[in-house]
């Protein structure tokens, strides 16, 4: 922040930009102040043309959770960063966020409403209207948080106009240093409403008044109804009407482009959407409920058994799991009916695949109808030396003999472009590889079992495959990121940190470009990141996000 800003923190409400500013570093290494009004109040104050809201809470115990985390690294760094935000923009102004604002600051929300109207500027020329933004910080102790409005009306270089509307003072705060005012107005005594632009403080102020609010628009009670289940919550999202916001903002995007009946149509499965952040045990948490409008949804959900995580070896730092692709193709392939492009590129795709003797329907996705999973594995010996990795796709299937068939062709389509294609027998399992002289196998597939096929990048790959001592099940990394996440579920995202590092370090030392210290610090306290979605009816979809961190020592 440049040091002729730095001087400047606007009446009552300026307390809101350090919060939204300081909220995270601060509250991670000393925890905030208790929490005095929750979502469901401040969204009273908030208009019912809201797209959005977030609310950040403020209970110390939530936020406390965090300091178990964290490299010392890193939290060296959030130090630093916490004393320069202190240096830059508190300590010239004589302000202290522990004696001055953390005694009187609850809870945060922070709205998005729909654009204004788009304006000209003195040339002529309209500019792009932009969302607006309201924020509400609940009072928990009004003498303090008088104290501290009286102490920023002391302060040099600022300048405050106040007027009347419905019965309720707004404050207009200007610096010499910034041209554009900001507004704000106490409620009750109990609410802090800001905003850059002052008739979204006014819609406050009606909505204060008796006009509709956020939680009486359509969606809106059932997502402050239903919540998000997390620990020691951080914070939480709603939007109640997903297709609405979409629209309203790409209407107001710069490239000015509508969006199309097809694409507004898809949107329109997503009828809301609630989300959280917490903290717990094993890190922080991320958890997300879609409100589905399930005579739209065609995409038919499948629990996976992730019994296909036992054919990887242990060492394996990523995987993406799932079920049922050639399900999920037949209904891409009725929905393209709809999007004209989309259908003309699939028959193309279908014809150029003719060309080669493959069916795109038959011989590619019918047989993939159970479980399957592609994974990164670590390597360095032969064509894979030189990067380090090589990956895997293994699938379940009921149809072994159309799986089969269809790797012959592969393996013939091979031989026209001459590559060496051969067959050896590895731990009493046949495994074909597609070889390059005096460099292994580039390419190679084989059968783990009668229904369980797989596919491999680098022969290396196809060996670990077949020749594993510990399965990526049983591994304590696999376990620490995954365990805690919902079963039954359709499927993981995993992956593992420190091994990826490992990987992308390789890649940094060779191109002489190390990753900053900053990041790595970062990246070093992450242990690794777990995701999974499910869907307990046709009406509900949930993501679940998995941040798990390091103890800190």
């Amino acid at each position: 922040m440049p040091e002729n800003k730095s001087k400047f923190l606007i009446p009552v409400v300026g307390a809101v930009v350090v919060v939204v500013g300081s909220v995270a570093a601060y509250m991670y290494l000393r925890g905030p102040a208790g929490d005095g009004a929750g979502a469901l109040s401040s969204a009273k104050l908030v208009p019912s043309s809201a797209l959005m809201a977030t609310y950040i809470t403020t209970d110390p115990k939530s936020w406390a959770k965090l300091q178990q985390f964290g490299t010392p690294e890193a939290q060296k760094l959030v130090t630093q960063g916490l004393e320069n935000f202190n240096k830059n923009v508190l300590t010239s102004n004589d302000i202290s966020y522990e004696k001055d604002i953390q005694p009187w600051v609850g809870g945060l929300m922070i709205a998005v409403l729909p654009p204004a109207q788009s304006q000209s500027n003195s040339s002529g020329i309209q500019r792009q209207p932009e969302p607006q933004v309201l924020m509400i910080a609940g009072v928990r102790d009004k003498l303090s948080a008088l104290n501290f409005a009286n102490k920023l009306k002391g302060q040099k270089g600022v300048k405050n106009k106040e007027s009347d509307y419905k019965g309720e003072k707004i404050t207009e705060t200007s610096t010499e240093s910034n041209s554009s005012p900001t507004y704000s107005a106490v409620l009750n005594n109990s609410y802090v409403v800001f905003s850059p632009q002052r008739p979204v403080v006014e819609k406050a102020i009606d909505t204060y008044k008796g006009q509709p609010s956020f939680i009486t628009k359509d969606g809106a009670n059932l997502v402050f109804s239903k919540g998000v289940d997390v620990q020691n919550s951080l914070a939480q999202i709603y939007i109640p009407d997903y297709a609405g916001m979409i629209q309203q903002i790409a209407a107001t995007s710069p490239s000015g482009t509508a969006l199309t009946p097809q694409t507004i149509k898809q949107l329109q499965q997503v009828k809301s959407m609630v989300a959280a952040v917490g903290v717990d045990d094993n890190g922080v948490r991320f958890k997300a409920i879609a409100n589905l409008d399930p005579t739209k949804n065609k995409f038919q959900y499948q629990n996976s058994p992730a019994k296909i995580v036992g054919q990887f070896p242990a060492d394996t730092f990523a995987l993406i799991t799932g079920q049922g692709i050639s399900q999920t193709w037949k209904t891409i392939v009725e929905q393209s009916n709809e999007y004209p492009e989309f259908k003309q590129g699939l028959e193309q795709t279908r014809s150029q695949l003719k060309t080669a003797n493959f069916d795109l329907d038959k011989d590619i996705f019918s047989w993939m109808d159970g479980e399957f999973a592609l994974g990164a594995v670590p390597s360095d010996k032969e064509i894979l030396a030189s990067v380090g990795f090589g990956g895997a796709i293994v699938f379940d299937t009921s149809d072994r003999q159309t799986a089969a068939a269809t790797l012959a062709k592969l393996d013939n389509l091979a031989k026209t472009q001459s590559i060496t294609v051969a067959t050896k027998n590895v731990n009493g399992k046949d495994v074909t590889e597609w070889q390059i002289p005096q460099q292994g196998a580039l390419f190679a597939h084989g059968w783990l079992d009668q229904d369980t096929v797989f596919l491999a990048v680098g022969g290396p790959v196809a060996e670990a495959l077949v020749n594993k001592n510990q399965t990526l099940e049983n591994s304590e990394s696999f376990k620490t990121i995954t365990s805690s996440l919902q079963k039954p579920n359709g499927g993981y995202f995993y992956l593992d940190m420190d091994k990826t590092m490992s990987i992308v370090n390789r890649f940094a030392a060779q191109s002489q470009q190390p990753i900053p210290p900053d990041a790595n610090a970062i990246l070093s306290s992450i242990r690794g990141i777990g995701v999974t979605a499910v869907s307990p009816d046709q009406a509900t979809s949930q993501i679940e996000l998995l941040l798990a961190l390091k103890p800190s020592k």
